[in-house]
């Protein structure tokens, strides 16, 4: 059983703390790591999952997401906790459905769904592989902590263009592709492309 509570934990299949994908997080979000030796079922659960795309931007997993937040067996079950990445995200569903399927073509009969809403997904959930992927896939990821920026009023971040590396970027608008990503501009090489928004 993976830790679970109401307060925000590491990714699953994060690794140490060492391995978080952002170097700058505050204390409580460092709080509910996974305990040392919890391996077996779990790790063969997150493989499978490992394989399953987030619809809206394909190139990440959601575990590489960081919406898997818990992997458990009630009475026999397998139970799989998901924190979408906002309520009402129109994918929720969607991804709910691809990991049953991914879960039941691996052998795993009537696994179950638990759509967790609290503590709300953050984006530093989001892996460090996940935000290389991010980047490879032209999709600016974060940039530093959500929460530490809401708790401090830090201003909007300087974004590093994803194609060419430059930080001489501007936004466009609010809001890009999706709602959780804003259209960025590169004043370098000209060309557009979705921040991910620090959430």
């Amino acid at each position: 059983m993976l830790p679970s509570g109401n307060q925000p934990s590491a990714p699953i299949g994060a690794g140490s703390i060492d391995d978080w994908p952002s170097k700058d997080l505050i204390g409580s979000d460092r709080s509910g790591l996974p305990p040392a030796g919890e391996t077996g079922d779990v790790d063969a659960v997150l493989a499978i999952l490992q394989q399953v795309p987030d619809p809206e931007v394909p190139v990440v997993s959601v575990v590489e997401l960081g919406i898997v937040r818990d992997i458990d067996w009630q009475d026999g079950q397998l139970v799989v906790s998901v924190t979408p990445t906002y309520s009402g995200c129109p994918a929720t569903e969607a991804i709910e459905q691809h990991i049953v399927e991914a879960l039941v073509a691996s052998g795993y009969s009537n696994p179950l769904i638990q759509r967790r809403l609290s503590p709300a997904w953050t984006t530093d959930w989001l892996t460090e592989a996940g935000r290389e992927k991010l980047r490879a896939y032209g999709i600016a990821p974060p940039v530093g902590s959500a929460s530490k920026r809401s708790l401090t009023g830090q201003s909007d971040p300087v974004v590093p263009c994803p194609l060419c590396g430059s930080e001489a970027t501007e936004r466009v608008s609010e809001f890009g592709s999706t709602a959780c990503k804003a259209l960025y501009r590169c004043r370098d090489c000209l060309e557009p492309f979705d921040y991910f928004k620090c959430l």
